[in-house]
């Protein structure tokens, strides 16, 4: 994200608005942006009813909190809730007319979207899509 965030006005300036969602409670965002600089807004979603809306929200079993857990992350007191679900790492662009126009979407979090990409993609997403006939 906070390599994103330094393209924000590029992206911005093509007319987008760029927000960031987190599965964490709005107390948890805040202590988060204290430790690092980001210029985009980030939301609460500890509802996880955007990430299900994109189809992009995964129910953690038991061994993945173990597991989480053991990297110090407590997905309950991050997110306020006990659900236990998380939104897959993904970026969207979504048109004024709410239709996604790209999507990017990385199962491993380990891989985030290229900010080139990103840019090329939002530069063609700003084409208006042409109807053929048949």
């Amino acid at each position: 994200m906070v390599e994103l965030s330094g393209r924000a006005g590029e992206i911005e300036g093509m007319g987008y608005r760029i927000v960031a969602l987190s599965p964490d409670r709005p107390e948890k965002i805040a202590e988060m942006r204290e430790r690092i600089s980001v210029s985009v807004p980030i939301y609460s979603d500890s509802d996880v009813e955007a990430a299900s809306a994109f189809g992009v929200a995964f129910r953690v079993d038991e061994e993945g909190l173990e597991r989480l857990k053991g990297f110090g992350i407590d997905l309950e007191d991050a997110s306020g809730k006990d659900h236990h679900i998380l939104p897959v790492p993904s970026v969207f662009i979504v048109d004024g007319e709410g239709r996604v126009r790209f999507e990017y979407v990385q199962p491993d979090y380990r891989y985030r979207i290229d900010p080139d990409l990103l840019v090329a993609a939002a530069q063609i997403s700003l084409r208006k899509p042409e109807i053929k006939r048949l």
